[in-house]
């Protein structure tokens, strides 16, 4: 019975979370869904996947309504014998978004309790770590992966640090379950910043071993870690296995190409350029928006309103009241940071912060310098190309750094750490004398309090430019006169300087009520749980209430608009009509947009992960307007745009069809000289191939095909990992598919025996052709996937056994 008893504090923690999480997100409960920019593209892409499913009751594993054709292993794929994912699906049991926050709060509240802080504190820990800026506005725009990782952190850090403290069993178990999570997250950036914590308490923990000469313990501690790793990386063997052997074909794996577009040699040797991994460097100043939401001037879309000084320009420049809102609203963009967009600042909190300050005065704990010292590396990192010298360091030597972009979301790790070291020193607060307790508060005060001020005091040292400014001065230039966009900018920089003392003086606020509580407290004036609970009011409402302004109800719809996010334009209707197979190419999407794939075969889409070989013929072929490679893809219809903003479709008479009989064949020795080749090719008569790839495979067969004037070869039946075609040809012929080449899975038959078949064009698909008639088949059969699966059942299978042990282990340990 008192074995229960201890758990009510725990069931209601869980039971806050689930009311906290549908409260914030309460359109959930009137069966609305969030309206996610990422996640309508990627409902697009994963149409005809979807489609499949629901009609074969399997899975395609390949899609070909986006970038003319690619697995689907980062569009959702399910895999057999995912039984972590069953787990995981049943531990988000809310609709979504709040699934997602409610995890957030249940991962950071475990850790914490794991920290051995209290229930009550460790629940508002868990909801100021929960409703961090980042964290919810990611959820808003549709970063479901990210967050889904960041989701299991805590649990990650929380069993590695029970094994740490010889905990073997149940710190072991945790582990296991946890990596086994946070890798079917399927966000592998996340991951590998987290190991920037798992490393740095690896170091603490390992010294501390090293120092007592507790030598065969720690032997221990790497052996429960190999066992937990070594099952955790086996049940997900499908996605893994998977993912590693697509990030090579994708634009996450290295390009054989030499030569930029403009024909001049690359200098980079990093597998993602430079100048497009630090994209979205934070600024260095702008990291004191972590407790000051809009000092920067908050977000890219940032309204003001009627009380700006933007606004008074336009009415006493003679807009009426419509007008001066709609420009307002339009065109004064707070946003001076040095990111070309923000959806909003990265803001941890004004308390949080003033705690962490207390925490880093207060608690003893050394564990808190790792969490800082992660912190610290993760906002240098986060800085970019701002501070190059670290960044251009770990691009270049350290393994992987070079895969991930927007270098700016590794402040998550800071995220993270931070409030874990606030609520440190919240806990360590009340468990001293009164002394301590107000040299504490008055060093942690007058730290943040003090920055407040200065920043303040400060204020007429900033420009507060923007890097758009300059763009708006020379577009009002030359639409009005020249003292109008002087005006107009000098005024949107006094917004911005209001909302930079505004928002200090709202942070100074709470930190004074914060410490007012504490101090209140110390003079015996508020009891022990009233002051805890006051201050977690504080912490809460003030994320909260910023939370709000970015993701709120007006960011959900109806389910049929988040289910049908798009809707069929005349053009698309148009060209449906049309019911043979073919590519469209939509102008506008710039190989950057999803909406085509939501109803034809595209040649575009929208994913962090692209197929390489299909973004590096747009960049060096059909960006230049190359017809013969928008030939080849079969692209017969092309979407433009007129002058009126409406879209028309444009017939391309001379796509080459779904396969076709060439009559030569062009060997070169290099990815350059066969992208180059591609220049002047004429794709219907000819094809270019590699011969360092596959010269010596074809070498004595490519002699003998001809070109039959007679010859046909038609596809007859589609399915998404499934083509057939019937040919007839006198003789033997080699032919070319208008298929994208993906050596691993796609197996090519002819009337049913395995046949060999190769990559031409730098993309598509080539075989030689028997004469006569024959059925000619390719199924994408991976068995990456199949083997992955395997591997997952066993590692599972062992999984429970271990579970099962490890249970029975514990209880017998008690029972002693």
């Amino acid at each position: 019975m008192k074995q229960i008893q201890k758990l009510y504090p725990h069931l209601l923690a869980i039971l806050g979370f689930i009311v906290i999480a549908l409260i914030y997100f309460y359109p959930v409960l009137q069966g609305k869904k969030i309206n996610q920019s990422d996640i309508v593209q990627y409902t697009a892409m994963a149409k005809e996947q979807n489609d499949f499913r629901a009609s074969d009751h399997s899975e395609p594993y390949w899609t070909n309504s986006a970038f003319g054709g690619m697995p689907t292993y980062q569009l959702g794929a399910k895999y057999p014998n995912d039984f972590i994912g069953h787990l995981d699906d049943a531990l988000r049991f809310l609709p979504r978004p709040a699934d997602y926050l409610f995890l957030y709060f249940l991962g950071f509240y475990g850790l914490l309790l794991v920290l051995r802080i209290d229930p009550l504190k460790a629940f508002f820990g868990a909801l100021a770590f929960g409703f961090s800026t980042y964290l919810v506005i990611i959820l808003g725009v549709g970063h479901n992966a990210k967050a889904h990782a960041i989701a299991y952190m805590p649990w990650v850090i929380a069993g590695v640090i029970l094994v740490f403290k010889k905990k073997y069993v149940v710190g072991g178990l945790l582990t296991m379950i946890a990596v086994a999570l946070e890798i079917n997250a399927n966000h592998f950036q996340m991951t590998y910043y987290l190991l920037i914590v798992l490393l740095a308490l690896g170091v603490y923990y390992a010294i501390k071993f090293i120092k007592n000469k507790e030598f065969n313990p720690l032997l221990k501690v790497a052996g429960t870690f190999a066992v937990a790793i070594l099952f955790a990386v086996g049940a997900n063997a499908a996605s893994l296995l998977a993912t590693k052997e697509y990030s090579d074909f994708s634009t996450r794996g290295k390009s054989e190409l030499q030569l930029k577009p403009d024909g001049t040699k690359k200098s980079s040797t990093t597998v993602l350029d430079k100048e497009y991994i630090n994209e979205y460097s934070y600024g260095i100043l702008e990291s004191l928006n972590l407790i000051a939401p809009r000092l920067f001037g908050g977000g890219s879309a940032e309204e003001l309103n009627e009380d700006s000084s933007v606004y008074d320009f336009m009415i006493k420049y003679g807009a009426s009241e419509a007008e001066a809102k709609q420009f307002t609203a339009f065109y004064a963009r707070t946003y001076w940071g040095d990111q070309p967009s923000v959806a909003a600042p990265a803001y941890i909190g004004a308390v949080v912060f003033f705690l962490f300050v207390l925490g880093m005065y207060h608690d003893k704990r050394k564990i808190k310098y790792v969490f800082l010292i992660a912190a610290i590396v993760s906002l240098m990192l986060s800085w970019g190309k701002n501070f190059s010298i670290i960044t251009d360091l770990f691009i270049e030597y350290v393994p992987m750094y070079d895969k991930f972009r927007a270098v700016s979301s590794i402040q998550v790790i800071l995220e993270l750490c931070i409030p874990i070291i606030a609520i440190l020193g919240f806990h360590s607060f009340f468990t001293t004398n009164q002394e301590k307790q107000l040299n504490s508060l008055w060093k942690a005060a007058a730290t943040t309090l003090g920055l407040i001020v200065l920043l303040f005091l400060f204020k007429n040292s900033f420009d507060f430019v923007g890097a758009m400014d300059g763009d708006l001065r020379t577009m009002f230039s030359q639409s009005q006169d020249k003292s109008f966009a002087v005006g107009f900018l000098d005024t949107l920089k006094e917004d911005r300087r209001s909302l930079y003392a505004a928002d200090l003086l709202r942070s100074g606020f709470f930190i004074f009520l914060a410490a007012l509580a504490l101090y209140l407290y110390i003079k015996n004036k508020l009891a022990q749980t009233t002051a805890i609970v006051l201050v977690g009011l504080f912490m809460v409402s003030d994320l909260f209430f910023v939370d709000k302004k970015y993701v709120n109800s007006t960011n959900f719809v109806s389910a049929r608009e988040v289910d049908v996010p798009f809707e069929a334009t005349p053009t698309d209707l148009q060209i449906l009509q049309d019911t043979t197979h073919f590519r469209v190419l939509e102008v506008d999407g710039n190989l950057s947009s999803a909406r085509a794939s939501f109803f034809h075969k595209s040649i575009g889409g929208y994913s962090a992960v692209k197929p390489r070989a299909m973004q590096e013929l747009f960049d060096y072929q059909i960006a230049k307007n190359n017809k013969e490679v928008i030939d080849m893809l079969n692209v017969k219809y092309i979407i433009q745009t007129n002058d009126k903003g409406e879209q028309f479709p444009t017939l391309n008479p001379d796509a080459n069809g779904n396969a076709w009989f060439v009559s030569d064949l062009i060997m070169v020795n290099s990815a350059d000289a066969e992208m180059k080749g591609l220049e002047k090719l004429n794709t219907k008569n000819a094809a270019i191939s590699n011969s360092y790839e596959f010269g010596s495979l074809f070498k004595n067969d490519l002699k003998k095909f001809t070109k039959d004037s007679t010859a046909t070869i038609k596809l007859t039946s589609y399915k998404p990992n499934d083509l057939k075609y019937n040919s007839t040809n006198k003789n033997e012929g080699l032919a070319v598919f208008s298929e994208m080449y993906y050596k691993n899975g796609w197996n090519a038959y002819v009337d049913g025996k395995a046949t060999n078949h190769f990559k031409v064009d730098y993309a598509l698909r080539a075989m030689l052709i028997p004469a006569g008639s024959h059925t000619i088949e390719f199924k994408f059969e991976p068995q990456v996937v199949k083997t992955g699966s395997l591997i997952a059942l066993v590692s599972s299978l062992g999984m429970v056994l271990l579970l099962i042990g490890g249970i029975y282990f514990e209880n017998k340990k008690q029972i002693k």
